[in-house]
């Protein structure tokens, strides 16, 4: 999600009937102090990489935090968005900023990081606002964009072409693949209806199952989101200040976390120092959350 107005906190929507694993969890705050984060993802080497932006929202950069309170700055990135780390790189969307969606500017690019050396390739250009990132088997992407004149997916091949995705989705952010299920899964975040997609991997041109967290879809501003070890699916709801639990067999929702202001991303904690049970949740204040069941 990208940076426009801050708003006041929304009222609590009301959940389906709980499955196992919900309820709230218990909050604690791992760092404050950053700009404005926009997404996550572990290295599997101890680190935990943040997409940060100015509050000016522009500039920005790949920081990393180790589990002992250590900060450091991968590379410069202007105004990163999406984080997927595959081996020893990070693949990070650059450009994601709400000009760039508004004025329709394709000047967003996917940039890859190598971990070890610091180096920094590119991976795809020519992408507006590119938010969301998701891996795909092949080793091509899906970005995502939620401003603008057209807001649905768009998907990068292997070797950097792009090309459109699902136009019936629109105002897409979150992504995350699942590969158990070889599943696709989108959200999405200024519709009337929050909506979190599943496209099938093997077939990304079929119409995407729906389904429907409650609460006004502007007010909810589903962002981020990220598959559980459960199966589950956990969004991000940037105004509303909520994480929801999303369960795509049986479409129950239900709240896991609240009283977590624009918050933007998600994950399960992965590598050493980071708790695999736990989330940890970015936010535009700059502080980074950990849920714990």
């Amino acid at each position: 999600m990208t940076v426009l107005t801050v708003m006041g906190a929304a009222g609590i929507a009301t959940a389906d009937t709980a499955p196992i694993g919900c309820g709230q969890w218990t909050a604690s705050t791992v760092a404050s102090g950053y700009g404005t984060l926009e997404n996550l993802a572990f290295d599997g080497r101890g680190g935990l990489l943040l997409s940060e932006v100015s509050l000016g929202g522009s500039g920005g950069g790949l920081q990393r935090l180790t589990a002992d309170g250590v900060r450091a700055t991968v590379a410069e990135i202007e105004s990163p968005g999406g984080i997927v780390v595959t081996g020893t790189t990070a693949f990070v969307n650059s450009g994601n900023t709400a000009r760039s969606g508004l004025s329709d500017a394709a000047d967003g690019s996917i940039r890859a990081v190598d971990l070890t050396t610091g180096a920094i390739t590119t991976a795809a250009t020519g992408l507006t606002m590119p938010n969301g990132l998701a891996q795909l088997p092949d080793g091509g992407f899906v970005v995502s964009r939620d401003l603008g004149a057209d807001t649905t997916l768009t998907r990068v091949a292997p070797d950097g072409s792009t090309h459109p995705l699902a136009p019936g989705l629109t105002s897409t952010n979150g992504l995350a693949y699942d590969p158990a299920r070889r599943k696709l899964f989108v959200s999405t975040t200024f519709d009337a209806v929050s909506t979190l997609a599943a496209f099938d991997a093997d077939n990304l041109t079929a119409e995407p199952a729906r389904i429907t967290i409650p609460g006004p879809g502007p007010l909810n501003a589903a962002d981020d989101l990220t598959v559980g070890p459960d199966g589950a699916v956990y969004v991000a709801l940037n105004v509303l200040g909520q994480v929801v639990r999303v369960d795509p067999e049986t479409q129950r929702t239900c709240v896991v976390a609240s009283g977590l202001p624009f918050t933007t991303s998600v994950r399960f904690g992965s590598g050493p120092g980071w708790d695999a049970h736990s989330l940890y949740a970015t936010s535009f204040l700059g502080t980074v959350t950990r849920l714990t069941p």
